[in-house]
């Protein structure tokens, strides 16, 4: 069972900057990267972040980027999730349902190669997000977000 109202473990995560255009490695980053506000990726808008955590694996994810969008000046989330083609419409529903906003919200698309769901997603739209959060904070945001996605469709399927 997920904890919902905990902060998440992030002391074993790993992280990367790495360059948007190119996808090359910039530094790997430690823990106290995390303190950084969210805010730093507007002062480094060539970059994303690249975060893998073992509390991803419960919700089927190996890892997850960050980077601002250039276009709608959001902060994007973009990662591969483990859900069966057959979530299509119950994945979509709840993604319209737990992201508010006027800018697009989301992107899915189900990848064949590998059996998963590409999805990005806006951070700006998720419940509790604030501009002015660390990237860690970030982190327990995108972690809530996922818990009850994934629980929300499941419970759906059952």
């Amino acid at each position: 069972m997920i904890e919902k109202n905990s902060e998440v473990q992030l002391s074993n995560a790993y992280i990367e900057r790495c360059d948007k255009e190119s996808e090359h490695l910039i530094s790997e980053e430690n823990l106290a990267f995390l303190e950084q506000p969210l805010e730093f990726l507007k002062k480094h808008k060539n970059e994303f972040i690249y975060i893998e955590l073992e509390w991803l694996d419960s919700f089927g994810v190996d890892s997850l980027s960050l980077e601002l969008d250039d276009a709608f000046g959001t902060y994007d989330v973009m990662l591969g999730l483990k859900l069966q083609k057959k979530y299509d419409s119950s994945l979509r529903d709840q993604l319209h349902r737990q992201l508010s906003g006027e800018e697009p919200k989301f992107d899915l698309i189900f990848n064949h190669n590998d059996g998963l769901w590409d999805l990005n997603f806006s951070l700006n739209y998720v419940e509790g997000f604030n501009e002015e959060i660390s990237i860690g904070d970030a982190c327990n945001l995108i972690y809530h977000f996922l818990s009850k996605l994934v629980d929300q469709i499941k419970n759906k399927a059952e």
